[in-house]
């Protein structure tokens, strides 16, 4: 019930204290944010990568992006899967708390953009916190609640293909977190230019 109590106190991580600092200005860029993991329960399933670009200036920029495979080694053997894509993919590979790190400091104080990111944003914080770090401070925007604001349905949600597809968004052959965080930029930008977005 006090839980609050117990991180009044706390000594976090040197990397979350710089983060939490960088909230003392107003953000400057987007962060599109994409994540694949082993499943959809944050308190018992990991991220297998992350994917994320800047957008700034209303543009995709590509040399600002992140982009990482995490080493789940114990997690796979422990539930018996495959570490095949680990072996096979050419992204950079991290240890998650490495991973997670670098990650908070690509994202700093910067407004995250993801499909249904709310997902992707209480697996960072089921992850961050087996760091002793806090909760995620960034604002959020989500491209399927925009497209639905846009065109003013309530009662049905999209998925990324379904919007890729209504916004002439081509798929690609390769899935992974940074091609799914790159169509959600592209999708992000022709939703916010049409939601007045600044």
């Amino acid at each position: 019930m006090l839980d609050w109590l117990k991180n009044i106190n706390k000594d976090y991580p040197e990397f979350w204290k710089d983060y939490l600092t960088k909230f003392e200005t107003k953000p400057n860029k987007f962060v599109v944010l994409s994540t694949e993991t082993s499943g959809l329960n944050p308190d018992k399933d990991v991220i297998l990568s992350l994917g994320a670009f800047s957008v700034i200036d209303d543009s995709i920029v590509i040399k600002e992006s992140f982009e990482t495979v995490l080493l789940q080694y114990k997690y796979l053997q422990d539930n018996g899967l495959s570490n095949e894509f680990i072996i096979e993919s050419k992204m950079m590979k991290m240890p998650e708390p490495d991973a997670l790190e670098a990650l908070v400091n690509f994202i700093g104080n910067s407004i995250l953009v993801g499909h249904h990111i709310n997902f992707d944003v209480e697996m960072l914080n089921a992850a961050l916190e087996r760091l002793d770090c806090g909760r995620l401070k960034n604002e959020a925007l989500d491209v399927d609640v925009m497209y639905r604001k846009l065109t003013d349905i309530n009662d049905k949600q999209f998925s990324l293909d379904d919007l890729c597809e209504i916004y002439k968004i081509p798929k690609s052959d390769r899935n992974s977190s940074s091609e799914d965080a790159y169509r959600i930029g592209l999708l992000f930008l022709k939703l916010k230019s049409r939601l007045g977005i600044k």
